[in-house]
């Protein structure tokens, strides 16, 4: 007869470790980054050896860009185009978040309203512009209509939608538990919805930035958009590029942060009531 093996002496299975999961998971997303970084600086540099007057190469794009650090006129033109984008940017996320809120409580006006949005969001803005500086004419007014137009209509679609899927089983829930106005929106409506909001605004945010960069260039005279347009003219290869690249890393280390903020907001969204 075989003896069954003696098992007091093996050690324990020892369980999953999460934290050892989540740093693993943290050191491959830093190494694909790293990666993707990797592959575009040498798609840059070979771009740049192929076309060597239409643009710069990463180093010296990034020596022009520190030059401009410490320039004046960057630095001028770098505030026109912060106030007409943070003159947009509260437009199109408190009106777009207050729009979308109201059509997603009423029902019909946003089934209504959700395929006149969509169209409109593919509607290319560009052939719009000369009919904006026919109504705003040229300076700040043009660029921060042109750069809610760009960024609204994402937040209004996607708070619109957050509040139109709420499950009602959670509202049920709220009811039975005879929570009040106030806890039930604290405790149930905003974990569900804000998720959701903060992915607009993320979208929102690159493409309100967008637009004023667009309208800077078609008609200002002042503004990042504005020294493209005046690199271009002038043939200046690099002052252009070392802009372009600046707007760049701008866009994305924010979208990177609403990223972040956007994770981390999940698990409350996801420990919200939940039908069995």
């Amino acid at each position: 007869m075989i003896a069954a093996p003696d098992t007091r002496d093996r050690p324990a299975i020892v369980a999953a470790d999460p934290a050892g999961t989540a740093l693993r998971r943290s050191t491959q997303r830093f190494l694909d980054s790293l990666l993707l970084v990797v592959a575009l600086l040498a798609l840059w540099q070979i771009v740049y050896w192929q076309s060597e007057v239409a643009i710069t190469g990463p180093v010296e794009t990034v020596k022009t860009a520190i030059a401009l650090f410490g320039s004046e006129i960057f630095w001028r033109n770098a505030a026109a185009t912060g106030r007409a984008f943070g003159l947009s940017l509260v437009i199109s996320s408190v009106g777009g978040v207050a729009v979308g809120l109201a059509l997603g409580a009423h029902r019909f006006s946003g089934a209504v309203a959700a395929p006149i949005l969509t169209a409109l969001y593919t509607v290319p803005k560009v052939t719009l512009y000369p009919m904006v500086l026919l109504i705003f004419g040229l300076g700040i007014s043009a660029k921060v209509a042109f750069g809610v137009m760009h960024g609204i209509i994402p937040v209004i679609i996607f708070t619109m939608d957050a509040v139109r899927n709420i499950n009602p089983v959670w509202l049920k829930i709220a009811r039975v538990l005879k929570l009040s106005p106030g806890q039930t929106a604290v405790h149930i409506l905003t974990p569900a919805v804000t998720p959701e909001i903060v992915t607009g605004l993320r979208i929102g945010f690159s493409l309100t930035l967008l637009g004023v960069i667009i309208g800077e260039m078609f008609a200002s005279q002042q503004g990042l958009g504005f020294m493209i347009m005046n690199g271009m003219n002038v043939h200046n290869v690099g002052s252009l590029t070392a802009v372009v690249m600046l707007l760049l890393l701008f866009a994305l280390a924010s979208s990177s942060v609403l990223l972040a903020i956007e994770r981390s907001l999940r698990p409350a969204a996801d420990a919200a009531p939940r039908p069995a």
